[in-house]
């Protein structure tokens, strides 16, 4: 038997991400324009009377009086509306509704501070990112500022949003928080997206520089010894911006997740429901109180608006994962969404082509496929949005 070829280990990394990503970029242009930009599809009006909050009729007779946007009319006279049209149905209704009527635009009011989520997990593959990715678009939607900022250096919601960062070269959250004379101000790493409303702070590798620069800064200046503030700090500047930020926090308890948890004001904590999982997950939770803890005593305030678990990729036909969801529930009843996000193959194959379910066609799919997995993913969605506005004092 020939002996294995012995190789360098370094050329080897080097070139197959080389490659991958080569062939990622390719697929990407195949899927999306050639200046690489995602696009968004319209809206029928079924679906924006939904995310309105109103009936279709009432939509129908808007546009038959000739008020509000001019819908797209298709075959079988379905109307479709783009994105930027619902926010402009959005404003007049909010602006020609009754003083006493329901208000459609739920921006912020004076005194509502802004509300920050981090969406973290000690383990991959617990489907935190296509919770932040779903969550930010939703709450746009439904007519909030939002910000996602993406501090997983794997950078996988960039990916969903359509920029691969070894490629775009875009900045990242650490270009705003590092300790040298690079950092740069919030804003000039925002980046818009597809959806009128929603910005992003893309990730890319360079991040992980803040997990080893932060030791050394702690041991040689007090900027250092406060790190846990940095994000919050650079948060001020846009605070008056937006409406919520959600922040896909990476799956491990280093710098960045503290970083990121000290700034929030709410936690969500995605869980599969395995044996495994809930191992890790309650050793994450020791060691995260334990941390919390030491930071507080460090002079940081560590308050929350609330903490919620979100059960995912849950399999209701799945016996074991039956039996992990109720021992979850006999101890963490008042924390715990009350939908959980059932596994779906409309999730995974609209992620085939860096979409979520509020991009992709409906058609590209059985349509109990796809309505079973949207009305899950808008439940669970629409349950934190409600804790959104609770936090701010609405009813």
């Amino acid at each position: 038997m020939s002996r294995l070829p012995v190789f360098d280990f370094d050329d080897k990394l080097l070139h197959q991400g080389a490659e991958i990503s080569r062939k990622l970029n390719q697929l990407r242009l195949e899927k999306f324009p050639p200046n690489a930009k995602k696009t968004l599809r319209p809206f029928p009006m079924s679906e924006v009377a939904h995310y309105l909050g109103v009936s279709p009729n009432n939509l129908k007779r808007l546009h038959l009086e000739g008020k509000g946007p001019e819908p797209q009319i298709v075959s079988g006279g379905r109307r479709l509306y783009t994105a930027d049209q619902m926010l402009e149905l959005r404003q007049y209704l909010d602006k020609n509704g009754r003083a006493d009527a329901k208000k459609y635009v739920p921006h912020r009011k004076p005194g509502e501070k802004l509300q920050v989520i981090a969406v973290v997990n000690f383990k991959g593959g617990s489907g935190k990112t296509t919770t932040a990715a779903h969550l930010a678009q939703h709450l746009t939607l439904t007519g909030h500022r939002v910000l996602a900022v993406d501090l997983d250096p794997q950078a996988s919601l960039s990916a969903l949003y359509g920029f691969q960062p070894e490629l775009d070269k875009n900045p990242s959250l650490y270009d705003a928080i590092r300790y040298d004379d690079g950092r740069k101000a919030i804003r000039d790493v925002i980046l818009p997206t597809n959806f009128p409303g929603l910005d992003v702070i893309p990730a890319n590798l360079e991040l992980q520089e803040y997990e080893y620069d932060t030791p050394l800064a702690m041991q040689n200046s007090p900027e250092g010894k406060r790190f846990f503030t940095r994000f919050g700090t650079a948060l001020q500047d846009v605070d008056s911006d937006y409406d919520v930020v959600v922040v896909d926090c990476p799956p491990q308890l280093g710098y960045l997740t503290l970083t990121a948890l000290i700034a929030s004001t709410a936690v969500l904590i995605t869980v599969h429901p395995q044996m495994l999982d809930l191992m890790s997950m309650s050793q994450f939770l020791l060691m995260l109180g334990n941390i919390a803890q030491t930071i507080k005593n460090a002079g940081a305030e560590v308050r929350m608006d609330w903490l919620r678990y979100l059960i995912t990729r849950y399999e209701p036909s799945d016996v074991p994962q039956v039996e992990m969801l109720g021992l979850m529930q006999s101890i963490l009843a008042a924390e715990m969404l009350k939908t959980q996000m059932v596994k779906s193959t409309a999730i995974s194959d609209a992620g085939l082509t860096k979409q979520t379910l509020y991009e992709v066609e409906r058609s590209h799919f059985t349509r109990g496929t796809y309505d079973r997995a949207i009305e899950c993913m808008d439940a669970v969605n629409f349950e934190i949005q409600g804790l959104i506005h609770q936090a701010w004092g609405r009813l």
